[in-house]
């Protein structure tokens, strides 16, 4: 690995760390802002100056953490993808988690130690607590002694005769005792020279005992015999005690100087001048470890520089005071609370090999001892106070958790960067992986694609030539038979087209590349197409079909026309195939007046047969509230539009409605092959509602019916001058002025279906009057104030009331027409017995249709001139009459289709075989006035061939503009641009847009009929003006008997 590779992955492991600092720092400047000085006092400028504050630091990390994403791209431009090696990365986290092992252990004896120190410098606050204590005291109790020695001096020796006797210096002593806490007792004993001895004893009447002897067998005070002890030896002087406190009053007799310790201790006291203390020794009776303060008492007063003879020679006798050690230290213990926390021993370390233990046990503890001076005046003797912890030091618990912590933080980090670089090592090669997945997948699409496009091109090129012929052969002589054998080829052909179109688009679906097209369309219209595509089968059915759209919904709409045809189209195909009886009402409303279709009575439908619940089918919506209303908001321009198709037909199993949009699922397979279909009809319409913004779903019960609804967004197509005309009248206006102001009387018992049929009449002006039968229709003639001019009934009165309504017919009475789903016998019948027959309308109703229609039973509007009245053909062949137009295909069959078809109009049709020779033909100038060109062509295709005429004609159009060319053309043609129109096979959207980029001006898909050619190449024609209404029903029928509709490029099923 490189030293590139390493600064590249230090620089992505920086970035992470800088924006988890971002990240941090983010909820600080968010909740944390300082106040501006200044602003104290003033709500509103506090509230602005921290707004301001805030949204500068927000704005300032904002821009450091945007500036820290781009570390990753800058060390990927800088050092490329870095390719990680497991073993030297595996040897940097070892050495990682070793380095942190021993920091982690040096961590943990820091802390100890430093818990150590604590522990020390605790211990040694608390002894030297106690030895300032104990030294304090001692010091106090020695300088009481030391001023009763004084006392003495005074009003003993100085006094004659003295002022002080046993029964005195007891009494003193034991009410001054207070005074020397530390002191257990306190004796005198005055200096006796050998000399003086006997006229001592005669004095005192007592004998000087001697004081080894007492120390070798200890006897209690009451036992205490004088005559019993040894006289003191014969020595040159002598220091009996003649004073004691009660305490020591056993000492009394006792001469000093002949103890070992009381010895030296007497005769060091006289020579220094100062208090001197003895050995440890056990105290006398009580047996206690103790020592005796020794002060000498002189005969005058000494100058301090006196030497150690003269103190000698003026000593008068020796004042002792003697300390209990054990009492002493355990009374000072007891005064401090921390009693129970250390040991204390006290020693005398005169003699530092063999030091003498004064107070306290040798138990073990924690080993840890602190030694502390003691100074209790006599510089000869040395002692100390060593403290120790009663108990073991605690576990270390802070700097075990502090190690702990530390290791584990590390190990964690370890981790995170272990996983952190394989799962960089993974995703590089994961994402390595993915390119080639990519790519293959990439080839597959495209492989896919072109598939799609062969295969389609491939049936429909043959399929074209099949359907095209037989569209010929039906124009042709043929007797009953024949007639119906073409018609089962043309209804198979088109059926396996519909296929073919329903798996492109799920094909198209599942890639992802389906589109909406946006432009602007008459929804109104729409509805009349795709009645008039099922009208034929309704009414071989006799079912009742019918559209109601509210006034509410504009006019104009902007959206996908052709989809939204498609997604109609597929569920009133279901509809029309599972219904036998009854009938199919599609409504249109906006969701804002969703319409309230509960408890729908049986009277109240189309037919009278009972449906389901149509809310039902909409509950479930996501995008409406549990009321019904939107919930979510729109664009102002925006509309939702709410569909419902409902039937009266078979229903859907409820075993089988979990699975009704599912791909190629069935109902069952009874079902496919009573009724066939491939079962993907649903599906493609749920995708397709779902890239118009909407949802569907539906309401089904078995033999009752069903219902589906769905939601559609769309932009409003009015413009404001015709929304405020909309807003100003509710009602539409008319599409065909002949009939405005027209009345009319519809009679029909049914409300749900006269409300329909008002609904179609009023589109066109007529104003309608509805009574349910035909009685009061008549009564409403005679005393109607304003004209009649035609009277509408239902079929089903009809039969019913045709007696009475042919009886009581009035003389000038309005023209007569009847609404019926079919054309039976039974009604051929009945008209014949009347001389004025009724004029028939047969539903569904259509705006054309009933225009048409009324037109030719009112006499009224565009009437057939002499040279109109024929044939339909005649007229037909009239519409493109001196047109002469070029189709350009390498299939034969396809030529002649074309050209049969447009011949059928009156065209000149000029052939070509190949995409060379289109352009010689179409080099300017020429006479074609379009071209119908195929895409897929030998040696020269069409879009090449388009991109060569559209150069020519750019190339004329700027010689005509600089004058260079003036031809006999000039007067009829100022600008080349010649219509050419795609003819193929392939109606992938990438074809689609390949031939708007040559710049082709419309697109017809194969296998066209002749309407098709017609209609897309007289948009560029102006459309003759004795256009009548034969056209229209020829066209009409045309459209009848179509199973598919073209609308500008797309082809829907």
């Amino acid at each position: 690995m490189s030293l590139y590779h390493v600064v590249g992955f230090c620089l992505k492991i920086g970035q992470l760390f800088w924006m988890l600092c971002c990240w941090f720092l983010s909820w600080f400047v968010d909740d944390k802002s300082p106040l501006p000085v200044g602003s104290v006092g003033d709500p509103d400028k506090t509230k602005t100056m921290k707004k301001k504050n805030n949204h500068k630091m927000c704005f300032f990390w904002n821009k450091i953490s945007t500036s820290g994403l781009k570390i990753p791209a800058f060390s990927h431009h800088l050092f490329g993808s870095v390719r990680f090696g497991k073993t030297w990365w595996r040897k940097v986290v070892v050495a990682w988690v070793i380095s942190w092992v021993l920091f982690s252990f040096w961590t943990f004896c820091y802390f100890s130690s430093q818990a150590m120190d604590k522990r020390k410098e605790t211990l040694a606050s608390m002894c030297d607590e106690r030895a300032r204590m104990l030294q304090d005291q001692f010091n106090v109790s020695m300088n009481h002694v030391q001023a009763m020695s004084i006392l003495i001096s005074t009003f003993h020796h100085a006094k004659v005769p003295s002022t002080i006797d046993q029964r005195t210096f007891s009494e003193y002593t034991d009410r001054t005792s207070f005074e020397r806490p530390l002191t257990s007792g306190v004796a005198y004993a005055v200096r006796v020279l050998h000399s003086e001895r006997e006229d001592f004893e005669r004095q005192k009447g007592w004998t000087i005992r001697r004081m080894d002897s007492l120390e070798q067998n200890q006897v209690h005070k009451d036992d205490y015999d004088t005559e019993a002890f040894e006289p003191s030896p014969v020595q040159d002087e002598y220091a009996p005690v003649i004073f004691a406190q009660d305490t020591v009053s056993h000492v009394i007799s006792l001469d000093m100087l002949s103890g070992k310790e009381d010895r030296e201790n007497v005769l060091r006291a006289r020579k220094s001048g100062k208090g001197v203390l003895t050995a440890p020794f056990p105290l006398i009776k009580t047996n206690r470890l103790g020592v005796i303060l020794t002060f000498a008492v002189y005969k005058r007063d000494l100058p301090s520089n006196a030497t150690p003879k003269e103190r000698i020679e003026a000593t008068n006798g020796y004042l002792g005071g003697v300390f209990d050690i054990e009492t002493l230290v355990e009374n000072l213990l007891q005064q401090l609370a921390s009693k129970q926390t250390i040991l204390v021993n006290v020693y005398d370390t005169t003699n530092e090999s063999k030091p003498i233990s004064m107070y306290g046990s040798d138990v073990s503890a924690d080993g840890l001892e602190h030694v502390s001076p003691l100074n209790f005046g006599d510089p000869f003797r040395k002692h100390e106070m060593r403290c120790r912890f009663k108990h073991k030091p605690p576990w270390p618990v802070l700097s075990m958790v502090t190690s702990f912590c530390i290791l584990v933080i590390a190990l964690l980090v370890a981790y995170i960067f272990y996983a952190t670089l394989s799962r960089i090592h993974k995703v590089e090669e994961d994402c390595h992986k993915m390119e080639l997945l990519k790519k293959k997948a990439e080839a597959a699409d495209v492989a896919k694609s072109q598939f799609l496009a062969t295969v389609s091109h491939e049936i429909r090129t043959p399929m074209n030539g099949v359907l095209g012929m037989l569209h010929m052969l039906m124009d042709t002589e043929l007797d009953v038979t024949q007639q119906d054998y073409v018609r089962t080829a043309q209804a198979s052909g088109k059926a396996l087209v519909s296929l073919i179109n329903e798996v492109l688009d799920q094909a198209k679906i599942e890639s992802g590349k389906l589109e909406l097209e946006e432009v602007r369309f008459d929804l109104r219209g729409i509805l009349d197409d795709v009645l008039s595509l099922f009208s034929g089968k309704s009414q071989e059915k006799g079912l009742e079909l019918a559209v109601y759209i509210s006034d509410c919904v504009p006019e104009m709409l902007i959206g996908d026309p052709g989809r939204f045809r498609q997604i109609l189209t597929n569920l009133m195909g279901n509809s029309i195939k599972f219904t036998e009886k009854g009938h199919i009402f599609v409504t249109v409303h906006l969701v804002e007046e969703l319409p309230d279709s509960s408890d729908v009575s049986t009277e109240n439908t189309l037919s009278g047969l009972p449906v389901v619940d149509r809310k039902k089918s909409w509950q479930k919506f996501k995008a409406l509230s549990s009321n019904g209303h939107r919930s979510l908001a729109l664009a102002p321009s925006e509309i939702k539009l709410i569909v419902s198709v409902e039937d009266t037909g078979a229903g859907i199993p409820v075993e089988a409605q979990s699975r009704i949009f599912t791909p190629f699922m069935q109902v069952g397979p009874s079902i496919s092959r009573t009724h066939g279909g491939t079962g993907i009809g649903l599906s493609i319409s749920k995708c397709l509602v779902g890239l118009m913004k909407g949802e569907i779903g539906f309401s089904s019960t078995p033999k009752v019916g069903s219902t589906f609804t769905f939601t559609a967004v769309f932009a409003n197509g009015m413009h404001s001058t015709e929304r405020k005309s909309e807003l100003h009248n509710n009602n539409h206006q008319p599409i065909f002025s002949e009939f405005e102001g027209m009345k009319a009387v519809l009679v029909d018992h049914r409300s749900a279906r006269a409300q329909v049929s008002w609904y179609h009449f009023q589109r066109l002006g007529i104003r309608v009057e509805v009574v349910p039968c035909v009685g009061q229709a008549l009564r409403f003639m005679k005393t109607c104030s304003t004209t009649v001019n035609m009277i509408l009934i239902e079929q089903e009165v009809w039969n019913k009331e045709a007696d009475v309504f042919i009886k009581d017919l009035l003389v000038h009475s309005p023209k007569l027409f009847l609404l019926a789903n079919s054309i039976d016998s039974s009604i051929s019948d009945t008209l014949s017995n009347i001389i004025d027959p009724p004029m028939l309308i047969v539903k569904p109703l259509r705006a054309s249709m009933l225009a048409a229609t009324l037109q030719r039973g009112l006499g009224i509007g565009n009437r057939e001139t002499p040279q109109q009245k024929g044939p339909p053909a005649l007229i037909l062949r009239n519409l493109l009459l001196g047109r002469k137009i070029l189709i350009v295909d390498d299939n034969n069959v396809n030529l002649r289709v074309a050209a049969g078809a447009l011949k059928k109009y009156g065209a000149d049709v000029v052939c070509a075989e190949s995409g060379v020779k289109a352009v010689s033909l179409l080099k300017p100038p020429h006479e074609f006035d379009a071209c119908f060109m195929d895409i897929q062509m030998p040696e020269m295709d069409g879009f090449e061939a388009t991109r060569r005429i559209r150069d020519m004609e750019e190339e004329m159009n700027k010689r005509i503009k600089t004058g260079e060319a003036l031809t006999v053309e000039e007067s009829k043609r100022s600008r080349w641009h010649l219509p050419v129109l795609a003819m193929t096979a392939d109606v992938i959207q990438a074809t689609h847009e390949e031939c708007l980029k040559c710049g082709m001006d419309g697109y017809v898909s194969k296998p066209f009929e002749a309407e098709q050619l017609y209609r897309e190449v007289s948009r560029f024609f102006n459309s003759p003006s004795d256009i009548g209404n034969g056209m229209e029903e020829e066209l009409e029928t045309k459209e009848r008997n179509s199973l598919k509709m073209i609308v500008g490029k797309r082809v829907c099923i």
